[in-house]
């Protein structure tokens, strides 16, 4: 059996290799891992090659869905804080950059993070981290063992610092077991599914 055209391309080729070519270009879409990798250092250029996904997952508000998540490191290993690690964010819903900002900060407080003028002096270094974003945005958080932190949205880098106590305090808004989204958490690590 074969696809007819008017150029009839289809037919000389068959139907059978198209189908397949296009199973593994979407497999290499939706797929983690390895196959996405050159993907991250596309949204985060400078980080290098190696990258893979550990986990993946959703957030959602009253069932709709936020942003979509992907922790990667340096080959797909397990995530170690220690670790070069990114977590990629890509939003679903357009989110104003000032209510990020304040997120963040409510979060870090909560968790106990640096005292409120410490987390203050952090703010116009997320401003610059967090503009608003559209659905299909996406921002990268990239953490190196030295504190490094840097960030990136649609592909520019937007901000970068070197202090350790910031990378704990951002970061562990979703990967602390005291996180407000454990099932989020689960997924991110590769332990579980979502709640």
């Amino acid at each position: 059996m074969s696809i007819t055209s008017n150029s009839h391309t289809a037919e000389r080729v068959g139907w059978r290799p198209l189908l397949l070519a296009g199973c593994i270009a979407l497999a290499c879409v939706i797929g983690g891992g390895h196959a996405a990798a050159s993907g991250l250092e596309a949204r985060a250029p400078g980080v290098g090659a190696g990258w893979g996904v550990v986990g993946q997952g959703t957030m959602r508000w009253f069932g709709l869905a936020l942003y979509n998540a992907s922790l990667w490191t340096r080959g797909a290993e397990r995530w170690r804080p220690e670790r070069p690690f990114a977590l990629e964010i890509r939003y679903a819903r357009p989110i104003r950059g000032e209510r990020l900002v304040a997120a963040s900060l409510d979060e870090m407080a909560r968790l106990g993070f640096a005292d409120a003028a410490r987390r203050e002096a952090w703010r116009p270094l997320l401003v610059r981290a967090f503009p608003s974003v559209e659905p299909g945005d996406t921002i990268v958080g990239l953490a190196e063992p030295d504190g490094r932190v840097a960030f990136y949205h649609r592909g520019a880098l937007t901000a970068e610092l070197r202090d350790a106590d910031f990378a704990r305090a951002f970061f562990a808004i979703w990967l602390d077991p005291r996180t407000r989204e454990p099932g989020l958490r689960s997924s991110l690590l590769g332990t579980g599914d979502e709640g």
